[in-house]
């Protein structure tokens, strides 16, 4: 006799399949179209707090990674502060002195008490910015917000209705400054710790979003046509109910990645850890991922200065990697991967690493 989840398995076995066919079809749309080129590597991450949090926050970043701040204004409606690391993409971390217009999208059980709290921007560069604007127009992309000033030009989507995700795409005209024209000069009174370790933090390497099961297919798909990433490969985990797929648009560049469930959740039973956290949490980014060297080093140090994990490292020299979670930050929701990746390993992810720090996010539930 077959039970659901083997039929759960099969469907999205075939599910699979038709996300590489559509996934091509995509790709050579996106030539058609004259998209191919326009959109680069991610620039930057706008991570949204409440404004009794927004120093915490941005403390809490300087403790535990290589970045540090680089700038920091603000104007009438909120606050932002600029945290760099050369060599990758830029944290933004801003507050709000108004409630964000997107409130209902933390309207879960862990998350209603934080309303406004939430990565909500992934920023791409793009080198015209105006022929790709018309060219998503024309295709029925509407867009949420525009802004032009001396330093760039920017517009925003809507938040996906699969992963809660909005993404940016900018264009820079003169100076790299993410002001605008009404910003002021923020005094933070904040100093990045002295601890030696810190520097073997390096770049954002990659960022989760819990995806539901029924919505996996199409969040990908979703990004796909609106950068110029491709789908790479998915890992099943299957005891766990969970997916994980890796978006690339290279094998250097930051990666983003899907985790969904492979059975989606039915009525109110909460099948793994994936699955879970959505009904708790709801669809979001689940971590930041930071490539780390000397990651024992980094690891045993950091835990010494208070910094705690949903578990130890995991994998091997000899497997090729290591990887570790942090516990969610109280003030962002999110959790901060360390990951190396030793000598010539050719994989992202190892299936024995997925299936350890899947399995450690029941934790959060």
């Amino acid at each position: 006799m077959v039970d659901n989840f083997e039929l759960a398995q099969e469907e999205f076995q075939s599910s699979e399949k038709e996300l590489i066919a559509q996934a091509n079809k995509i790709q050579e749309q996106r030539k058609k179209l004259g998209l191919d080129g326009l959109v680069k590597g991610l620039e930057a991450i706008i991570i949204n707090v409440e404004p009794d949090n927004f120093f915490k926050a941005i403390q809490e970043l300087l403790n535990y990674t290589g970045y540090d701040i680089q700038d920091s204004f603000f104007n009438q409606h909120r606050k932002c502060s600029v945290l760099s690391l050369p060599g990758s993409a830029d944290i933004l971390i801003t507050a709000y002195n108004t409630p964000r217009p997107n409130q209902n999208l933390n309207l879960y059980p862990k998350t209603q008490s934080l309303p406004n709290t939430r990565l909500e921007t992934f920023i791409f560069k793009v080198e015209d910015l105006d022929k790709y604007t018309t060219i998503q127009e024309e295709a029925g992309i509407k867009f949420e917000e525009r802004i032009k000033n001396n330093n760039f030009k920017y517009v925003k989507t809507y938040p996906s209705a699969y992963t809660n995700n909005s993404l940016g795409f900018m264009e820079w005209k003169n100076k790299k400054s993410y002001r605008l024209d009404t910003d002021q000069d923020l005094e933070l009174n904040l100093t990045k710790p002295q601890r030696s370790y810190l520097k073997y933090i390096g770049k954002l390497d990659h960022a989760a979003t819990r995806v539901k099961a029924i919505w996996r297919n199409k969040a990908i798909l979703e990004f796909m046509s609106l950068t110029n990433y491709n789908f790479d490969f998915a890992i099943y985990v299957n005891q766990l109910n969970s997916i994980t797929s890796v978006t690339r648009l290279s094998e250097k560049d930051f990666a983003l990645v899907f985790t969904s469930g492979i059975q989606k959740l039915e009525s109110k039973e909460i099948i793994g850890p994936t699955e879970g956290f959505i009904h708790y949490y709801g669809p979001r980014v689940h971590h930041l991922a930071f490539y780390t060297e000397n990651i024992e080093e980094v690891f045993k140090n950091l835990k010494q200065d208070g910094l705690s994990f949903l578990i130890d490292l995991v994998g091997s020299e000899e497997e090729g990697l290591k990887q570790t979670f942090s516990c969610p930050s109280a003030y962002t929701f999110l959790v901060n991967e360390y990951i190396k990746r030793f000598g010539d390993f050719k994989g992202f992810f190892t299936k024995s690493n997925v299936t350890s720090l899947t399995k450690a996010t029941e934790k959060q539930l």
